[in-house]
């Protein structure tokens, strides 16, 4: 009997956690109505709404207004995680692998890693002008090190013994990257990518006032100029967004790649 009521307990749980999510939207759009219409109806937060709001973004989307926008800032974000994932691994497997390096810099990394990523803007512009080239500097610099210290963790946490049996098996260097580096540092790679990823997100909208005609963070300028705020408050969205699926691609790619290489290192 015990077995029976866990096996009817089972499928009610499944629905439990399938229904939360949901009740936390629905909390979300209550508290949201609330605060738009908390001046009154004829106020400027009423513009913020979800009804209004969602009806710019269907408008938006359906007409293909936003599309540009969204490929010009996806494609800035991407070449700047690749351009700190570029920077951060190598430099992560650096520290984690000669010792005096890592004692040599740790002072100076440190420093740079506690400025803000929106305070290089104005060296960004006298360095590179407007345009692309700025926004890419920035979500480089933003993400690197998240990268880079997640990596030099995944370095630190192999075991000597690992690398000492394959080399004593005539590993050569690609050998012991490929059979012991990589599968290690893997997980702790793509953990900081996804952290890496929230950080280009928040650095991306500032980013792109900087003098750009184009991108998610120009639009939002766009609308505050042309005061259309529903349509600034759909934009918000469609970050948000974009921003939860990169993370959801970042933990499938992990769940993928992972069992993999440890299959493959085994």
């Amino acid at each position: 009997m015990t077995t029976a009521m866990h096996s009817a307990a089972l499928p009610s749980a499944r629905w439990h956690q399938k229904l939360l999510p949901l009740v936390g939207i629905g909390v979300l759009l209550m508290g949201w109505q609330v605060w738009s219409l908390s001046r009154g109806a004829e106020s400027v937060l009423a513009s913020f709404a979800p009804l209004p709001t969602l009806r710019s973004l269907w408008e938006l989307l359906s007409t293909g207004a936003l599309t540009p926008h969204i490929a010009v800032s996806l494609k800035r974000v991407i070449l700047g995680l690749a351009i700190g994932s570029a920077v951060g691994v190598p430099l992560g497997v650096l520290l984690g692998t000669v010792g005096w390096l890592e004692r040599a810099t740790t002072i100076v990394l440190q420093l740079v890693r506690m400025i803000s990523p929106l305070a290089w803007m104005p060296i960004a512009i006298m360095v590179f002008g407007v345009g692309d080239a700025p926004v890419y500097f920035l979500i480089g610099i933003a993400t690197v090190f998240p990268i880079m210290l997640n990596t030099r963790a995944g370095i630190s946490h192999i075991d000597r013994q690992w690398i000492l049996a394959v080399r004593s098996m005539g590993a050569r260097r690609w050998e012991l990257l490929r059979l012991v580096y990589l599968p290690a540092v893997l997980t702790h790679v793509l953990t900081g990518f996804r952290l890496a990823v929230g950080i280009a997100w928040i650095v991306l909208v500032p980013a792109e006032m900087l003098g750009v005609s184009a991108g998610l963070g120009y639009y939002i300028l766009d609308t505050r100029d042309r005061l259309a705020y529903s349509e600034m408050m759909a934009v918000i969205l469609v970050i948000g967004g974009l921003g939860y699926c990169f993370d959801v691609a970042a933990r499938w790619l992990s769940r993928r790649l992972i069992p993999h290489l440890q299959s493959e290192a085994g």
